[in-house]
């Protein structure tokens, strides 16, 4: 057996260190597809499960794979999956399922620019919207936006942990430049690594209700094998699992799977201010965009540009009453995403028209420059 926690310095792409972070968190099922530009979590994935005892698996589909990470999760493993735009496109009805039935796994998308096959080796953030809306019906998720492969390291780690406290599939949405950026990688010794378990089923087998909430709204989980008798559906269903054909179950369920995640927000939101203690303009940005965004602060205050920066590092849930408390006091908003303004959107409607807001983005392909935010910081 080689050791599942690679301690020390390593000089690893986005990719690899995202796979690393997943071996770490206790990953120990992957099931996916080849896809541009996420093939590599798989490839690294498919060479280091095997000597940790784990299990690799390349599906037919981006389907099959999604399936399968469910099943593995309901057995008792920390699985995970990792795809690019058309194939998170086909996890959606799957994704669906690990929501409605509490399911914990980890999806990571390395996006490109699209629609369709687009451009499969260049970066882009086109996949935000989809990542909250993109399968049927209302439901919260949790989506995480790394900017590095340091971050991506550890925001899969964390991305196992709040997947694993909700019983919640949740996202990794990078993109094709922090996937493919080599940086260092600093990777601490396993003691120092938090990792946290679903909570398990306890109690009498034949009383068990698999979704009746905990202290948090979380469900204690049984895995398949251990005698409890559990019901699963995508159905809508009560607190046995049993299917229930009537709008009260359908309120009940929601309000449990939405309110599960609106009740835990404080412990769920991460974000990272920089320099906003006096700025008069606040540059939202996530993943590869804020690290343009980082400049541009720091060459906004040269220029007397009193700017900051909001770093999502949860996409979502979005950090509404943050931006609503900033529009309280800044001059105006600016977005920077790898899209035509997906997350812009969500910015305004915080702002709810206190302080203007403004977008930099484009279509994808090429990062925005500095130069680019600097133009509108110096036109506010």
């Amino acid at each position: 057996m080689k050791p599942a926690v690679l301690t020390g310095e390593h000089f690893f792409t986005g990719d690899v260190a995202c796979a690393e972070g997943a071996l770490a968190a206790g990953c120990r099922f992957f099931a996916g597809y080849p896809i541009t530009p996420a093939t590599e979590i798989a490839e690294h994935m498919a060479s280091r499960l095997p000597g940790v005892g784990g299990t690799y698996i390349q599906m037919e589909d981006e389907i099959a794979s999604m399936a399968a990470v469910v099943g593995a999760s309901c057995a008792g493993a920390k699985s995970m999956t990792a795809t690019s735009g058309p194939g998170f496109s086909l996890m959606m009805e799957n994704l669906g399922l690990g929501i409605c039935t509490e399911t914990p796994c980890v999806v990571v998308n390395v996006q490109r620019a699209g629609p369709s096959t687009g451009l499969p080796t260049l970066g882009a953030q086109g996949d935000m919207m989809q990542a909250r809306w993109g399968s049927h019906g209302h439901y919260e998720i949790i989506a995480l936006a790394p900017m590095s492969p340091q971050e991506i390291f550890y925001q899969t780690i964390d991305a196992f942990n709040l997947s694993e406290t909700y019983r919640i599939p949740v996202l990794v949405m990078t993109d094709e430049v922090v996937g493919h950026l080599s940086e260092r990688v600093i990777i601490p010794d396993a003691g120092k690594i938090r990792t946290v378990s679903r909570p398990r089923a306890k109690g009498r087998k034949d009383r068990f209700k698999p979704f009746q909430p905990g202290p948090n709204g979380v469900p204690p989980m049984a895995m398949a094998g251990e005698g409890y008798g559990i019901h699963v559906t995508g159905l809508t269903h009560d607190e046995r699992g049993y299917p229930v054909m009537a709008p009260e179950a359908q309120v009940d369920m929601l309000d449990r799977l939405i309110g599960k995640i609106r009740n835990n927000l404080s412990d769920i939101i991460r974000t990272e201010s920089y320099r906003m203690d006096d700025a008069e303009v606040a540059i939202v940005s996530y993943g590869v965009s804020a690290r343009s965004s980082l400049a541009a602060v720091d060459e906004a205050r040269d220029l007397g540009i009193k700017a900051g920066l909001l770093r999502l590092i949860t996409v979502w849930p979005f950090p509404e009453e943050q931006v609503r408390e900033l529009a309280r006091r800044v001059k105006a908003f600016v977005t920077v995403e790898l899209n035509l303004g997906q997350i812009h959107l969500e910015v305004e409607r915080c702002a709810g028209g206190k302080a203007p807001a403004f977008l930099v983005g484009h279509a994808g392909g090429t990062v925005i420059p500095p130069e680019r935010i600097i133009d509108v910081l110096k036109n506010i």
